[in-house]
């Protein structure tokens, strides 16, 4: 497919009927425009695989009309794909400072760095890709330099918010005013397409200057106590308010994990946390009086190499003990409920007290709930909106929020789905390939793979291995639930598969296929007979 001059289209490889995985295409008069190129961490579903991609053959047998890709923010749901795609692409990058700084690392990281043109835009200029102009327009959010964009079509304006919320109170950046953003309506919008995360929250999102009050308000809860607060790790704002929390308790500042030892020097090299106090490491930490030290770690989300789930573990330099306290100054991502339980249950053994954003107001989100929805639409008043950012339940409530409140057009989309923005009644146009990619090692393979489904097959079920060697056989197995019964169980299998050799007459006895599909199926009743499960058989001739 190549847009034609005569309309513009809209197409979300990734991020659309899921959170994470961000990739969104624009195209008209035959070119392309990338926004985002994120990732997102695997689960269970794909064992042994830590990152998943979206599929972008679309896009890569396209390269040739790509104009460029646009990076609205630094999160890895937004940028965490570019070392791993970028060089193919081949084509230029953008962005502002902060997230330039994080993906100038990944690619250094990578080895590719030279291989990439990385454009740095400074003062948020409008520059130009193709037919596409492009504009930055700073929002709030829960990292620095989070931003919407505003991209001139020949068709009309687009408003691409990326992740974003309203705050009263930020502190990292200025976002831009209300004023502004109605004077960006004003002047007209297509299509607003839009984050739709916390599209179920009635409450707004919250200040970050609330979050501050809190968790003074916590801390000085606890005197005498050592306090241990764990966010996420790129949360600029709240390394921030952090910062002036410390100052504020009269606590020394410690932290605990290399991805926020990171975040605090890349920020502070982009000119963010000028003021962020002098840490102490944590030799010295664990020598202060327990009631004058607050420590910031990772892992408030359940990661097994993480800070706080070593420090549960007791595998870790810095230690607490009964009385002492941790804030759970972050919110749970869905599917992490299990791994933050056993970290929790830990913990709560050790008779370490916990305090979640569902006790006290020490977390707020960087997405937009519907207060702040309802507030862009009538500022921006788009002819169009496109949610996304959500999964397909986020979508179409979003698309219904925004029906109620009078934009003339919904679209409800998913990743793959083509859908045109103009000319004419916007909707959906034809169906492209999407999918997963998973990094397996070093290896970017199909997520629906055959090794990623042999990987869940052994999982569930085990295995069971047949060796045949003329006349005789060996039998063995892997995660079988026969502790006390294997032998017995290897005994039995191994006669099995004799006797079904020994029925095969004629060329199919000599015949190695034959022979093999008569030892896996022999060896499979015989696995079922025993323990119910039906596992994989391999037999080798």
């Amino acid at each position: 497919m190549k847009p034609k001059k005569d309309e513009l289209l809209f197409l979300a490889l990734g991020g659309s009927g899921e959170i994470g995985m961000n990739v969104n295409l624009y195209g008209t008069d035959g070119k392309w425009l990338m926004v985002d190129l994120g990732m997102t961490f695997s689960g269970q579903q794909y064992p042994g695989v830590d990152l998943v991609f979206a599929d972008l053959e679309f896009i890569e047998e396209r390269r040739e009309d790509l104009v460029g890709i646009v990076l609205t923010h630094g999160h890895e749901d937004h940028i965490g794909a570019i070392p791993y795609f970028a060089d193919e692409l081949g084509v230029p990058l953008y962005a502002t400072p902060f997230t330039a700084r994080l993906i100038q690392e990944k690619l250094e990281e990578a080895g590719i760095v030279d291989e990439v043109e990385l454009n740095v835009v400074d003062d948020l200029e409008r520059f130009e890709l193709g037919p596409f102009g492009v504009q930055y327009v700073p929002l709030a959010h829960s990292i620095a330099e989070g931003n919407a964009l505003l991209i001139d079509t020949p068709h009309g304006r687009i408003f691409h918010t990326g992740d974003w919320k309203l705050d009263e109170e930020p502190v990292v950046g200025v976002p831009t005013s209300e004023e502004e953003l109605r004077a960006i309506g004003a002047d007209g919008v297509l299509a607003l397409v839009c984050d739709s995360t916390n599209v179920f929250d009635t409450k707004a999102s919250g200040s970050e200057g609330g979050v501050r009050r809190a968790l003074d308000e916590e801390i000085l809860r606890h005197k005498g106590k050592r306090v241990l607060i764990t966010t996420f790790a790129s949360n600029v704002a709240r390394m921030e308010t952090l910062g002036e929390v410390a100052r504020d308790t009269g606590r020394q500042l410690c932290v605990a994990g290399r991805s926020l030892d990171r975040i605090i020097r890349i920020a502070q090299a982009s000119g963010y946390l000028k003021n962020f106090p002098e840490t102490v490491d944590w030799d010295t930490a664990m020598g202060l009086p327990r009631g004058e030290v607050m420590i910031i770690a990772t892992g408030g989300q359940g990661e097994p190499r993480a800070a706080l789930s070593r420090i549960a573990d007791g595998s870790h330099p810095i230690s607490l003990e009964a009385g002492d306290v941790i804030l759970f100054s972050s919110r749970q991502i869905p599917g992490n409920e299990i791994a933050i339980g056993a970290v929790m249950n830990k913990l709560a053994g050790d008779g370490i007290e916990m305090v979640t954003a569902n006790q006290a107001a020490i977390h707020v989100s960087g997405h937009p709930g519907r207060p702040d929805l309802e507030a862009l639409y009538e500022w921006i008043d788009p002819e169009i909106i496109v949610p996304v950012h959500g999964e397909m339940r986020h979508i179409v409530e979003h698309a219904r929020l925004g029906k109620d409140r009078g934009i003339r057009h919904q679209v409800v989309q998913s990743n793959g789905d083509v859908v045109r923005l103009a000319p004419g009644k916007p909707g959906k146009i034809g169906v492209e390939r999407s999918g997963r990619l998973i990094l397996d090692g070093d290896i970017i393979a199909p997520a629906d793979g055959e090794s990623i489904v042999m990987r869940r097959r052994l999982a569930e079920s085990g295995i069971v291995i047949v060796a045949l060697d003329g006349k005789d056989a060996r039998v063995s197995a892997i995660g079988l639930p026969l502790e006390e019964d294997m032998e017995d169980f290897l005994d039995e299998a191994r006669n099995d598969v004799l006797a079904a050799l020994r029925k095969l007459k004629g060329g199919k006895a000599r015949d190695p296929e034959q022979r093999r599909e008569a030892a896996r199926l022999a060896a499979r009743r015989a696995a079922k007979r025993w323990s119910g499960k039906k596992p994989q058989v391999e037999v080798l001739v």
